[in-house]
């Protein structure tokens, strides 16, 4: 018995990374997936983004599991191309109890191109609240409460970063879910429905372990400026760290707990 039998969560930015992390971890408790990404290339963004085979190895994983996925391509940008995915995986697995706001870009780069502070606008703040949005409504419908969480970053609960437009995006980005967070939380909270923010530090997927992302942070450290120095001695944290919290998060055992702002940052903000 898993502490999320029977349950249908709603993931964006699925495909690899902390996305497809979550997804396994949450099939592992009983729930069954909702699995979105773009599965395209964002011009502002100096790494590889996921792609369809992503999708579907994280597919196929789930299914190892013994639990069903239904996987779908869209933009978290294009709020009537999410509420198409979101409905087609209701029709296909039943009603949705979580939603994971986890799809987001880190366009940042040393020499950065025109559009990135847009880009990363539109994805990690816009893009969350659409993925809120497409799901609200039948969450509330459902009568039987449910959990979202939003991924936000260190980043958006402290002040660092580059000057660039993606960093200054990103920032602005993450501390901006917050703010969505807290209202969707109130709004919410009389339907059992409850809302949350999960923090992480430096985390081991393709965001950050690319040489776009590595040419950033050898500047800012020898600038004496490095945005990735944890308390605890470790450098980055696994994708299943944040996972295990989400899983928590999301389960019966945090069912009083909406509103906060958990950092999975080994502790990082402690630190600054």
């Amino acid at each position: 018995m898993g502490k999320l039998d029977g349950q249908v969560a709603f993931i964006t930015g699925a495909a690899r990374g902390q996305g497809r992390s979550h997804a396994l971890r949450l099939a592992q408790e009983g729930a069954d997936i909702i699995a979105v990404d773009l599965c395209a290339q964002i011009d502002t963004v100096q790494y590889p983004l996921a792609t369809p085979d992503d999708l579907a190895e994280t597919a196929r994983l789930v299914e190892a599991l013994d639990r069903r996925i239904f996987t779908q391509i869209a933009d978290v940008r294009d709020r009537p191309a999410l509420q198409a995915a979101f409905d087609a995986g209701v029709a296909e697995l039943g009603p949705v109890r979580i939603v994971l706001a986890n799809a987001g870009i880190a366009p940042i780069s040393l020499d950065p191109p025109a559009g990135e502070w847009q880009d990363v606008i539109d994805v990690n703040l816009t893009g969350v609240h659409n993925t809120v949005e497409v799901a609200r409504a039948a969450l509330v419908e459902n009568g039987q409460g449910g959990a979202i969480v939003i991924t936000s970053s260190t980043a958006g609960l402290v002040g660092i970063g580059g000057r660039n437009p993606g960093s200054l995006g990103y920032a602005a980005a993450k501390h901006g879910v917050v703010g969505l967070m807290r209202l969707y939380a109130n709004h919410l909270a009389p339907h059992s429905i409850r809302v949350n923010t999960v923090h992480p530090t430096g985390v081991n997927t393709p965001m950050i372990m690319n040489d776009a992302m590595q040419d950033f942070l050898n500047r800012a450290e020898t600038e004496g400026n490095s945005p990735l120095q944890n308390a605890l001695p470790v450098p980055v944290l696994q994708p299943e760290d944040i996972s295990n919290a989400i899983a928590w998060l999301v389960s019966d055992e945090a069912r009083y707990i909406t509103g906060v702002t958990l950092p999975v940052d080994a502790g990082f903000v402690n630190k600054k």
